[in-house]
């Protein structure tokens, strides 16, 4: 019997056939809608070719001026600005993954009502007849939070709608902010100031419990100024002397001269004893006899070095103490200046929670703030949230704060939007966007603007509002377009309060500590969480640890054997009530009874990257004490998880440390006259022509400070992928260039040293002999290339090569196979088109990033000129605050690297291999105090 249809089955299985390649057909067809190509091209705009735009990047709420490289309105590198006295040109790994952050696939796309996908419509169908009530009682019930401002575009709209609106209360909540600094200077000089140091004008550095050196706002200006008065060279040095005292081995404490690791408690007699000592009236305290010898010959320092002498003082101290310390640095006049603080009070978090348990609230407004993941546990923020009938969640991520609100709305990223944003000194800067915003978000402009009746305020609008002033119409357009363009408000700057005579404080009680005493730090990768969904900085080596995804307890081998604690075994930190478990690191440069803990882990809605990495530190904070707390007490779970390790530290001791002097250190007294050029080694290998251009690199490992910035740098430029923590696991890490440390002996004590790693360009390369496809080659100017399409993936090269430095791409991890959710599209608009991604199967290397090189030469072609002189900037050149990577034509005599190789503490790597590296360096130098190392080693 024939189907109804009258169709055999032949013949409607050859139709959906034809259905389906038909429909296929489509999909690769043109569009239906008409496209045309510019009328007008916009202004600079060239196919293909990168246009580089000044903006500025938030941390912790201040600014740092960039520059930002995009390919056709998509932004695909940061680097420093040079004109930004925040960045003066170099970047930090926080600047660097702002792209992913930026192309997080995890963002907030729409509106959410309770959950569910919503709409801006429906948001301001339900917002706005609320807004109308709570403007007849003139604000009251109505609240806002935000996060770190120094926005004045935002702090102007604030104060507008506090104006407006009487009672309107406005609250900041900062996870990590400078508290106990400011009140400490309220204490000493009657005002909450920021007193920034100038580490260039200081010859002697004492931190007490401070890392100006480690993760921060201010880490690239700081490390800047520290590293030029950290100059040893032939024709003159220029040599500071840095102590550090601290709980736990920090960045700034892995770079001292002088290291020791003492426990929280014992600064409340360090810092009155170091001040009787300098002239106070104060009883002097007792201390241990290793404390007492460093502190006499630091004090002896100090006090020789009047005028160039300098004491700083970490956050986690009592504003007592810091008070105190204000009072010794009056007395050695040291390097510092006095801003009023561009970051403007509010009123605290815990005065909002009081009034939402009461009651008091009606509205709360949030912007940019994530209180119910990085609040202290004890104000158990999520329930005070459940009691506020409309509460509006403003920000990139649906966080934890966002899953407890009424209301969340998707905030745009920095480089979506206009904004400004204010340094640490007051500088301002305009954000302006290098890209249309990737979803439906809104401006914090916008939102405030409601506040103030004008929803159809725009963030454009209101910054230009912001910074018009008296000018004319034809005055502020080109003061608008100058400011764009350098990247910095003129003369914006915060004027210099000038300090008075420091008042000697009160000296806080310290009552002995019972049991263990927990430390808790930003994360040096992910911050204080707001990066935690990140992948670049997961997978970032942390530095001293070289720990990836995730973070771990760290305390002395001691207290480890005295608890049964081996590394990797997991462990129950039980505090007030609460209770946290993490992995065990056993860390000698963790002081005796000291438990130290990064914050911005352990989180549960920061996306597929971040969810259930590490242990959330939060849960054992305390509003009362935020960064120590003694009680802690510590038990074994009989459970293993061992962390991460993307590179282990070297130890190098004895016979080891002489056969094998991969990290040498040498006296800042050595530095002398040029060392005469070593005798070549003989070699198999024919000898390269020499030619006009020979590309080099040197590195002044005295100068690496180890935070990370280039490694990141490289892995933007490069396109270099994530492989997530299941392959690192197994050791197969992608990153081009690493950071070895090695832990050596300096002045009687274990130090960590730093050795940044790329390919090593070898003139004599072992790796190209053994390649049997030619994929491994040397050009005429000494790059050692690899050949992608050639590569077959035998790895003859990556067994044959000396350094390590070669990658193997065991999977498509750019190519089909990605981790968690990098192979989503949005973050394939991340890639330098000017860099191929990888394939699986083939060998990846540093080659001194040839794109650069490559796009430098055609520039100079196209002019008719040779290249000249510091054209050609590698990124992880770009990227060092330090300056420690020197990049450069050896056959110019005063290129970087031709300079460096005549300096005495010059040495190549391995380079007894005879492989005659390009990459060079000089020696680790250091200047003990001879009263601490008679000696002088």
């Amino acid at each position: 019997m024939p189907p109804v249809s009258g169709l055999t089955r032949r013949q409607a299985a050859l139709g959906l056939i034809g259905a389906a390649l038909a429909g296929n057909l489509v999909a690769c067809s043109e569009p239906e809608e008409e496209i045309l190509p510019y009328v007008r091209a916009p202004e600079g705009l060239i196919p293909g070719v990168a246009q580089r735009y000044a903006t500025a990047l938030p941390l912790n709420g201040y600014g740092r001026g960039v520059l930002c490289t995009a390919f056709e309105g998509r932004p695909v590198k940061v680097e420093g600005n040079p004109r930004h006295p925040a960045s003066l040109g170099a970047t930090d790994l926080f600047a660097e993954a702002e792209l992913m952050q930026l192309y997080d696939p995890d963002r907030s796309r729409s509106p959410r009502r309770q959950g569910r996908i919503a709409s801006w419509e429906g948001f301001l169908a339900e917002i706005l007849p609320r807004l109308d009530t709570l403007r007849a009682r003139q604000g009251e019930g109505l609240r806002l939070l935000t996060g770190p401002l120094t926005s004045p575009t935002l702090l102007r709209l604030i104060a507008a709608a506090r104006e407006s609106l009487p009672r309107l209360q406005w609250h900041a909540h900062l996870p990590l902010d400078e508290a106990n600094a400011r009140r400490g200077a309220a204490l000493a000089f009657g005002q909450g100031l920021d007193l920034l140091p100038a580490l260039d004008r200081a010859a002697v550095i004492l931190c007490l419990d401070a890392d100006p050196l480690g993760p921060g706002p201010d880490q690239i200006r700081l490390s800047r100024d520290f590293a030029q008065r950290r100059q040893a060279r032939a024709g003159g040095t220029r040599f500071n002397r840095l102590y550090a005292l601290e709980p736990a081995m920090s960045l700034t404490g892995a770079n001292a001269d002088h290291h020791l690791a003492v426990p929280p408690a014992a600064f409340h007699a360090i810092i009155p004893w170091l001040a009787a000592e300098l002239g106070a009236p104060l009883p002097r305290p007792e201390l241990p006899e290793a404390e007492a010898r460093l502190l006499r010959a630091a004090a002896a320092d100090l006090r020789a070095n009047q005028g160039a002498a300098l004491l700083l003082a970490g956050e986690a101290l009592a504003p007592e103490l810091h008070a105190l310390v204000h009072w010794i640095n009056a007395r050695l006049a040291a390097p510092l200046r006095a801003v009023a603080p561009v970051r403007p009070g509010a009123a605290p978090l815990a005065d909002l929670l009081a009034a939402m348990r009461g009651g008091e609230v009606d509205t709360l407004l949030i912007l940019g703030s994530n209180p119910a993941y990085d609040a202290p546990a004890d104000l158990d923020v999520a329930a005070a949230l459940r009691r506020v009938p409309c509460t509006v969640h403003h920000g990139l991520h649906a966080d934890e704060t966002a899953a407890a609100c009424t209301w969340h709305l998707p905030a745009p990223h920095a480089l979506e939007d206009w904004g400004d944003l204010r340094a640490r000194d007051g500088t301002a800067s305009i954000v302006q966007p290098l890209i249309r915003p990737l979803y439906g978000s809104r401006s914090p402009a916008t939102l405030l603007g409601l506040l103030l009746g004008q929803p159809d305020l725009s963030a454009h609008a209101a910054v230009r509002a912001s910074w018009r002033g008296g000018r004319t119409e034809a005055e502020f357009e080109g003061w608008w377009r100058q400011a764009l363009q350098d990247g910095v408000v003129p003369d914006s700057a915060a004027p210099a309060v000038p300090l008075g005579e420091p008042r000697l404080p009160p000296l806080p009680a310290s009552p002995p500590p019972a049991g263990l005493t927990l430390l808790l730090r930003p994360d040096p990768a992910v911050w204080d969480g707001s990066f935690a969904n990140n992948a670049w900085l997961q997978e970032c080596p942390q530095p001293l640890t070289r720990q990836v995804w995730g973070n771990a307890a760290r305390l002395a081998p001691a207290d480890a054997a005295r608890h049964g604690v081996a590394a990797g075994d997991v462990v129950r930190l039980d505090l007030d009530g609460r209770s946290l478990e993490a992995t065990a690191m056993p860390d000698a440069g963790v002081a005796a009874g000291v438990v130290a803990l990064s914050l911005g882990q352990g989180r549960q809605r920061a996306g597929a990257i971040g969810d259930g990495v590490g242990a959330d530190a939060y849960r054992l904070r305390h509003s009362a004490a935020p960064w120590v707390r003694p009680g802690l007490r510590l038990s074994p779970t009989g459970r293993r998880a061992p962390p991460l390790l993307a590179q282990q530290e070297q130890r190098l001791e004895g016979e080891a440390r002489a056969l094998l002097p991969l990290v040498p250190l040498a006296a800042v007294q050595q530095a002398g006259p040029a060392a005469p050029a070593a005798a070549e080694r003989p070699s198999f290998l024919p000898p390269q022509a020499p030619g006009p251009t020979a590309w080099a690199m040197a590195i002044d490992t005295t100068l690496c400070i180890g935070c990370n910035a280039c490694i990141l740098a490289c892995q933007a430029e490069n396109n270099i992928p994530v492989v997530g923590p299941e392959e690192v696991a197994r050791g197969r890490d992608m990153h081009w260039l690493r950071i070895d440390t090695y832990v050596q002996e300096a002045g009687g004590a274990m130090r960590p040293g730093f050795q940044p790693v790329p390919c090593m360009q070898c003139e004599a390369a072992p790796c190209e002999p053994v390649c049997p496809v030619a994929a491994s080659v040397h050009d005429s100017e000494g790059l050692n290339l690899q050949v992608y399409n050639r590569c077959i993936g035998t790895r003859f090269c990556q067994s044959n090569c000396p350094y390590k430095v070669r990658r193997f791409n065991y999977f498509g991890y750019a190519d089909g196979q990605e981790y968690a959710n990098q192979g989503a599209p949005v973050v394939a608009a991340q890639r330098n088109p000017e860099v191929s991604v990888r394939a699986r199967g083939v060998m990846e290397k540093c080659t001194y990033c040839v794109q650069r090189i490559s796009a430098a030469r055609r520039a100079a072609e196209k002019e008719d000129r040779g290249l000249a002189p510091g054209e050609v900037v590698t990124a992880c050149q770009a990227a060092c605050p330090t300056g420690a990577i020197q990049f450069g034509n050896l056959r110019e005599a005063e290129s970087g690297p031709a300079r460096l190789r005549r300096e005495p503490h010059h040495y190549a790597l391995l380079g007894e291999l005879g492989t005659r590296p390009r990459t060079t360096y000089l020696k680790r130098v250091r200047n003990p105090n001879p009263a601490l190392e008679p000696d002088g080693a």
